[in-house]
């Protein structure tokens, strides 16, 4: 009988406040004209005028929850989590061409950076029509961050960036960094494709052992790549910004996140003590033994970076 009252004034709640909802994760699709794109909606408990971050996953084939085929750690599942605990919902998604994605590509050679900025314009627009929700903010982790920023430009459904352990360098500088040890031949031919494609000059003839990097189907995407500066980007803002990074992050520098902060003077730097790329506690930026930390999907996020996240979301009208 109690059960019986207890579920009618539930249902009669709901029918009389419709934009209550109870905690879930869902799954959500956003259409696009060359297929679908694969989400999860995460919502908190009963609550209305709901603010909403739009989580993007780093680069390569790292899906949804900041996982791969070579780690598991759950990262961006964890934040997602964490937001929900706190009256927060989220959308996260595996950029098309990875995981449940993968068909949304129908060829390597068709894609381009900019195809993943306006992916992420259209999840903005698919949310911004749900009327449950009060405010988007775009939160994007390491090549997300960058993706997010030029999302975010002049985008009147955006009401501010968060950019996680994100660049502040473009893609061809840092490439050539990560190059820089390597024998002064190769180093000199890497460098030299590099800089043929940042002119945006397709290159013919690759040899077997650069194909990871440069092969022909994949070099437009890399030239689209190549035209983006962080900084430029994140100058162009004129919305509420934060800046993360750790300080054990063994992919990218504390330097990064204060070049951005020096292009957006007015965003909020906050430099987590021992955190690394995937948001975990951290003492080491010694990248062979930070590995179990990237493949145990137990470990929970940084304290330090959830409570700044959180903090600022509160803050943003």
């Amino acid at each position: 009988m109690k059960k019986s009252i207890f579920l009618f004034l539930f249902s009669n709640l709901l029918l009389l406040n419709p934009s209550y909802t109870i905690a879930q994760e869902e799954n959500i699709i956003l259409k696009t004209a060359t297929g679908d794109i694969d989400g999860t909606l995460t919502l908190p408990e009963i609550k209305k005028d709901i603010p909403i971050v739009l989580i993007i996953a780093g680069s390569g084939p790292t899906d949804r929850n900041g996982n791969n085929e070579s780690m598991e750690n759950n990262s961006l599942k964890f934040l997602a989590e964490e937001l929900r605990k706190n009256g927060i919902a989220s959308v996260r998604f595996d950029k098309r061409g990875i995981a449940a994605s993968h068909d949304a590509v129908s060829s390597e050679k068709e894609l381009r950076f900019d195809t993943y900025v306006n992916d992420v314009k259209e999840w903005v627009e698919m949310i911004a029509k749900d009327k449950r929700f009060s405010k988007i903010i775009i939160a994007g982790h390491s090549e997300g961050s960058l993706l997010g920023m030029a999302a975010a430009v002049k985008n009147k459904n955006v009401k501010a960036f968060i950019s996680i352990a994100g660049a502040g360098r473009p893609a061809d500088e840092i490439l050539k960094e990560q190059m820089a040890k390597t024998p002064p031949a190769i180093k000199q031919t890497i460098y030299s494709m590099i800089d043929t494609l940042k002119k945006g000059d397709t290159i013919g003839n690759v040899a077997p052992a650069f194909y990871m990097l440069f092969r022909p189907t994949v070099q437009p995407y890399v030239i689209s790549w190549f035209k983006y500066n962080p900084q430029e980007e994140i100058k162009k803002l004129d919305i509420p910004v934060l800046i993360l990074q750790g300080t054990t992050d063994a992919q990218v520098k504390v330097e990064d996140a204060e070049l951005l902060a020096k292009a957006q003077p007015k965003a909020e730097l906050k430099i987590i003590t021992n955190m690394n790329h995937v948001l975990k506690d951290c003492e080491t930026s010694d990248k062979d033994l930070q590995k179990p930390i990237y493949s145990n999907p137990d470990l929970p996020l940084n304290k330090d970076f959830t409570k700044e996240v959180i903090g600022f979301i509160k803050k943003v009208k």
